[in-house]
């Protein structure tokens, strides 16, 4: 067997085992904070998304320019 295959797949598995973080329970309280959160206020986000649907006949469009005639 030749050394550089092995020597590879050495590397890659040590860099994927140092890849983990050791949280403390103690640093979950900041993860958990109202402004960490991808949406910040999920009652207007659901309204937004609901006019987004209703205007563009699709979901998921709130990050796209256009009126929906396909003009952009």
């Amino acid at each position: 067997m030749k050394p550089i295959p092995l020597l590879v797949a050495m590397a890659l598995a040590a860099a994927m085992a140092s890849g983990c973080a050791d949280l403390k329970p103690w640093e979950r309280d900041l993860l958990a904070e109202q402004q960490m959160q991808l949406v910040a206020a999920p009652i207007d986000n659901a309204l937004d998304e609901h006019i987004y649907f209703s205007k563009e006949a699709a979901s998921g469009g709130q990050g796209i320019g256009g009126g929906g005639c396909g003009c952009n």
